[in-house]
């Protein structure tokens, strides 16, 4: 493999053009992106969504179902404010570029994403596979509980009622409150998923990082997986992450600019 410290120091161009090659001769691609992606199109990182009144709150307050039991309605406006944030932004110009590559090459490409906002999904990339869960989807929170009939179905298919006005969601049967369709901390990653995206890294030929520290396990243990199976890494983020020992090339650019100019045309 290309040493990464050799190809990282050269002008951008000859990388670039290095990189269009390995994309151009992979079989198969997995992609993993993260906040760094949705930031170019104006939402916030988790972190960066505490601001104003919200940044009284730790947010394992506000990011765990022990959060959520004690103070639904709280974490409920949070969760609302959220939504109506990304409500308000469109998918940037990388989120296309990898919606455009995928649909004229079908089957070969795996985006796997640490975002919850569905850009991805708006660009046009089929079957996303959403580590962290759906931020506008909507779950029971004690799932396995018996309930009513209404609590049988769905939460978007029940008959739903709140306390007040933009208070937190329940079944209007049984009163099971409904929660936000997210991974919490401390709560495991959905299996199915995570899964499939272990297997995507492992068959991998080239896998590409965008927009992600690196910082978040198990998402970030998939580029080790890829790497250990003999893929070449290509990262491509504007700051140094916790990945770049793993990368056989870095792309130093953010993912509305860098990423159109590595797949467009392929």
């Amino acid at each position: 493999m290309t040493d990464p410290t050799l190809v990282a120091g050269l002008p951008e161009a000859p990388a670039l053009a290095l990189a269009r090659t390995w994309v151009a001769e992979a079989q198969r691609i997995a992609v993993l992106t993260g906040a760094g992606v949705s930031a170019e199109s104006g939402v916030p990182t988790f972190r960066d969504a505490l601001d104003g009144h919200w940044s009284r709150y730790d947010p394992q307050q506000l990011a765990t179902e022990q959060g959520f039991r004690a103070d639904p309605d709280l974490i409920w406006g949070w969760y609302r404010q959220r939504r109506e944030r990304v409500a308000l932004a469109r998918p940037n110009a990388g989120h296309r570029a990898l919606a455009d590559f995928a649909q004229r090459h079908p089957g070969r490409l795996t985006l796997i994403t640490q975002n919850v906002d569905g850009l991805h999904q708006q660009a046009g990339s089929p079957e996303v596979l959403a580590l962290h869960g759906a931020l506008n989807a909507n779950r029971w929170l004690d799932e396995h509980a018996s309930g009513c009939s209404e609590s049988g179905q769905s939460p978007d298919q029940a008959a739903l009622t709140s306390a007040a006005a933009g208070g937190v969601p329940r079944c209007a049967g049984c009163g099971r409150l409904v929660r936000p369709g997210v991974v919490w901390f401390g709560e495991p990653l959905p299996e199915t998923v995570l899964r499939t995206a272990e297997r995507a890294a492992q068959r991998c030929d080239l896998m590409l990082v965008v927009g992600t520290a690196g910082a978040v396990h198990p998402a970030a243990g998939l580029v080790l997986l890829a790497h250990s199976a003999g893929a070449r890494v290509l990262v491509l983020n504007p700051q140094p992450t916790d990945l770049d020992p793993l990368a056989t090339l870095r792309l130093v650019s953010g993912s509305a600019l860098g990423l159109p100019a590595l797949l467009d045309g392929l």
